[in-house]
């Protein structure tokens, strides 16, 4: 019964409460929401409120949430106040515009039911939320590409050159979008539009400006600046002009580097003109360097050798000397590199001795001569003689010489009368362009009478015309040989010069008796320096190409045109002088072009740049050796003295370091090279050598095998020709000098220099100094050891000392050098006086007596001498060795050699004789005599015997 009233009861309160909720929850039936991104708050429109009906009655007229219906939607509804309804809609997290810009979902109002369980609530209808994400300005414009490029030809005006563009990340047209474009690059003639387009604002010229480098930015229309500007490039092109590109108007060469290429990115710009063929020609002007172009500058005599030319040469022009004066008063002009170079002005010329070349030459004969030459001044050109031999007086005859006139080359060789009295070859002319083209040129005339032929930089030229003439009668007549004008002797009332010649000359010489082949006429003249081609072997086959002789000049030919800009970027410069002549030698390249079937064809400019050969390291010889010899009288007599034993000659340059860091450490690094002599000088300081009693010698033999001669004067010895330092080591090392009366002699001196490139480069001077010792200097050389100490002088072994000392090898000794010298001299003296009282113990006693009565002698004399051999006879007297030291040499020489022949104790040996043999040497200082010949390889100052 209990249970039913339960029952009843609970039916009627459910009845009771289902009748206070009675209304559903009202929402709007939409809405519009705006969230700005990075936050977490909706603004709806209109506000988020829930009406219920029921209220103010509790729970039932209360709103407890609000549900979000979507797919994955980020936000949530919160109630503010549960009794008015109001409620809000906030994000999740922070929204991001970029991501999403807007959501759309599906919300719901629920009241809070018949109770605080919220049972029984009930749900308004659903409401469709459309929210809108607000953008914020957080990105800066990024450029698409990093950087631009664009090309324009010269002379036009661009709407658009180009064109930039730039993006926004932000999700909104007010931030997302570009605005605005810039160009920050100061004073350049473009200019930019919002859209991002490039034009430019003038004209622009290839020949002022190659290439233009802009930067340009960029703003959104928030007005945020691209963080990074993006650089444009702008190249201006030439209007089309066919010619040559990509060639650099200057090229420096490094002496040593061998081959250089001129152009290696040139081409030729045709503008499309079809062609049929291209010849370019590549020339390269050295006219202003040295004789024409980079020659080796030797002397004539050296390159005669070098080149291998026959001997018998005579230099007409040698440099002025005391024994070839005739030059002295023509006018020099060195210019560079050491060339000797004489120039004439059509006032000077000089009369060749008459023991320099022979009167007569033979039917063989060689005449040489580099010569610059222009047009002669005035309507009517006189002779202008080069070489001249006429007669000296009474008459005013020529009986050969070599003259332009006309700018034509004439020579002229008169023949004696012979039994055959008939007309005779007498004059030979040449017309060449090169005689008045003011330039340098190697002219030869080789002499075959009746034949005569003319070799003009080593290309051989025949006469164009040869007049014929009467043989010249014979007379006892002297003629004269003469250079730059001919000697007019007779018929006329006072003798002069006539003739005169205008230009400049260098290495004019004559060879009697023998002509040049033209190989060595090549060689002589040889440039070394010209134009190359690298790697020839991969030159298309179709190319053709030439040089000139002298290699200043190439032409090539083909009809591909990628082939002969190929063959163009092959062709360099090579100077294979280790020592060029530095400065600039000019190019020019000119180019003809052929087109299919037309009358006119493009035109290629000429080109020129230059090549800058640099300043070469310069050499530094060093000639090191003895600088003091002591040799005694009768070996300058008998086997001479070798001067310069121990002479070494070395050659260094600084070289720069190749880094900074280096250069910053050390300025350069002594670096030793190898390179060639041309001469070496031996001078004899002081009074000229006597040829009756003194001269300096060299076996010929000694030359054998080398590029080297010797000429010998009484004033020294000149060993010249192109060959390598060590030979002329081993040359000069032979040289020995000869004194048949050195009595009177107390001292010579003399002095070596070497040179390269004939004086541009020499070398220290060593100078050496040889004394002379006499007899009495070397008996003395001991004795004054052991006299008083009341006038003690100290004569002692200056190859001793300076083992003893090597650092003071020469000037006044120290007082501890004397002490020590003393000292080891009286051992010495103790040393054989031991030695000579041994040996009178096996003595008779009657020659003991007789030695003791000797030595006594000795002692007591003034000059306070000793005898330094007490193991030989001594029975001679005293004032037999003084007649002996006043004897001539050579009678001594013979006296000792009869005397060791019939008893090795006949008579004393001086310390000047002991040095003569080795077998003979006596017990006078062994030892030092052995150190001092062991002192000879070692690298001292003062060396005597």
């Amino acid at each position: 019964m209990l249970r039913i009233v339960l029952a009843v009861v609970a039916l009627g309160l459910s009845a009771a409460r289902s009748k206070v909720n009675k209304h559903k929850p009202w929402i709007e039936t939409s809405y519009h929401g705006v969230i700005t991104e990075n936050t977490d708050i909706v603004l709806l429109d209109p506000p988020l409120v829930a009406l219920d009906k029921d209220a103010p009655i509790p729970y039932a007229g209360e709103i407890c949430a609000f549900n979000i219906h979507g797919l994955e939607a980020p936000f949530k509804a919160v109630v503010l106040n549960g009794t008015s309804g109001e409620g809000q809609l906030r994000a999740n997290g922070l929204v991001d515009c970029e991501l999403q810009k807007e959501y759309t979902f599906i919300i719901q109002a629920h009241d809070c039911g018949s109770g605080p369980g919220g049972t029984e609530g009930k749900k308004s209808h659903k409401a469709v939320v459309h929210i809108q994400v607000n953008d914020v300005n957080e990105f800066a414009p990024v450029f698409r590409e990093p950087q631009y490029h664009a090309a324009v030809t010269e002379g036009k005006i661009y709407d658009s050159i180009l064109q930039v563009e730039a993006t926004d990340q932000d999700c909104s047209p007010q931030y997302s979008q570009i605005c605005n474009y810039q160009i920050t690059t100061s004073a350049t003639p473009f200019a930019i539009d919002r859209n991002g387009n490039i034009r430019n604002t003038e004209k622009l010229s290839y020949d002022h400006q190659q290439q233009y480098e802009i930067l340009v930015t960029a703003w959104d229309c928030g007005q945020k600046r691209a963080l990074h500007s993006v650089p444009v490039s702008i190249d201006v092109k030439p209007v089309c002009k066919p010619g040559w590109q990509g060639w650099n108007k200057r090229v420096d060469y490094e002496p040593g580097t061998g081959s250089k290429q001129l152009f290696p990115k040139m081409h030729l710009e045709t503008c499309g003109g079809p062609l049929s063929s291209v010849r370019t020609t590549v020339e390269l002007q050295t006219n202003h360097i040295g004789k024409g172009c980079d020659r080796e500058t030797y002397s004539e005599k050296s390159l005669q050798k070098l080149c291998g030319a026959s001997s018998g040469s005579t230099d007409l022009l040698p440099a002025p000397s005391a024994t070839t004066n005739w030059t002295a008063s023509l006018v020099t002009d060195s210019g560079r590199d050491s060339d000797l170079i004489f120039r004439f002005d059509g006032r000077q010329a000089a009369k060749i001795p008459d023991w320099v070349v022979p009167q007569n030459l033979t039917d063989q004969f060689t005449i040489a001569t580099w010569m610059k030459h222009g047009p002669s001044p005035g309507l009517r050109a006189e002779k202008e003689t080069l070489l001249c031999n006429s007669d000296k007086t009474e008459m005013n005859r020529h009986h050969y010489s070599l003259y332009v006139h006309n700018c034509r080359l004439v020579f002229l060789l008169r023949r004696e009368f012979t039994q055959v009295d008939t007309f005779r070859p007498a004059e030979f002319h040449w017309k060449l362009e090169q005689i008045c083209d003011k330039e340098w040129h190697y002219y030869v005339i080789n002499v075959e009478f009746p034949v005569v032929t003319l070799y003009v930089d080593g290309v051989t030229f025949d006469p164009y015309l040869v007049t014929d003439d009467w043989p010249i009668h014979p007379s006892q007549i002297d003629m004269q040989l003469t250079v730059g004008a001919c000697w007019q002797g007779g018929e006329v009332t006072k003798p002069r010069f006539t003739q005169y010649f205008r230009g400049s000359l260098s290495g004019l010489t004559i060879r009697p008796g023998k002509i040049e082949s033209q190989k060595v006429i090549s060689c002589l003249q040889a440039c070394k320096e010209g134009l190359d081609i690298n790697s020839l072997e991969s030159l298309d086959k179709s190319i053709k190409f030439h040089f000139n002789p002298a290699q200043s000049i190439l032409v090539m030919e083909g009809e591909d045109l990628e082939n002969m800009n190929t063959a163009v970027r092959k062709v360099s410069y090579i100077n294979s002088r280790q020592f060029p002549t530095p400065g600039i030698r000019r190019l020019r390249i000119s180019t003809a072009v052929q087109c299919f079937g037309e009358d006119t064809c493009i035109t290629i400019p000429d080109i020129e740049a230059v090549v800058m050969v640099l300043q070469p390291s310069e050499p530094r010889i060093t000639i090191t050796g003895v600088e003091r010899l002591s040799r005694p009288a009768s070996e300058l007599r008998a086997n001479g003295v070798v001067l310069f034993q121990d002479l070494h000659i070395i050659s260094t340059v600084t070289r720069a370091e190749a880094t900074a860091q280096h250069t910053a450490r050390r300025p350069g690094v002594l670096e030793e090279i190898i390179h060639n002599l041309d001469y070496c000088d031996i001078l004899v300081l002081g009074e000229e050598l006597r040829p009756e009693h003194e001269s300096l010698q060299l076996q010929r033999s000694t030359l054998l095998g080398k590029h080297l001669d010797a000429t010998n004067s009484t004033s020294g010895m000149s060993i010249y020709g192109v060959d390598s330092m060590s030979k002329y080591e081993q040359v000069i090392r032979q040289v020995r000098y000869y004194n048949w009366k050195p009595n009177q002699l107390t001292e010579r001196r003399f002095r070596l220099t070497c040179s390269e490139l004939n004086g541009r480069y020499t070398s220290n001077e060593l100078n050496l100094e040889v004394s002379v010792l006499h007899s009495s200097e070397a008996e003395g050389h001991v004795n004054h050891l052991v006299a008083p100490p009341q006038y003690m002088q100290v004569v002692h072994h200056p190859s001793m000392i300076h083992s003893l000392y090597p650092s003071h090898s020469s000037g006044v000794p120290s007082a501890t050098t004397v002490v020590i010298v003393m000292c080891i001299a009286a051992l010495v003296v103790v040393v054989v006086l031991g030695i000579y009282r041994i040996h009178l113990n096996h003595q008779q006693d009657d020659k003991q007596v007789e030695m003791t009565r000797e030595t006594d002698m000795t002692w007591k004399d003034s000059a306070l001498t000793i005898t330094v051999n007490p193991m030989e006879n001594l029975e001679e007297p005293q004032a037999a060795e003084e007649d002996e030291a006043s004897e001539e040499d050579e009678e001594e020489e013979d006296d000792s050699e009869e005397e060791e022949e019939e008893d090795e104790e006949d008579d004393d040996i001086t310390s000047a004789e002991s040095d003569d043999s080795e077998e003979d040497v006596d017990v006078q200082l062994p030892r030092m005599q052995r150190s001092s010949r062991k002192g000879l390889n070692w690298d001292k100052k003062t060396i005597c015997y």
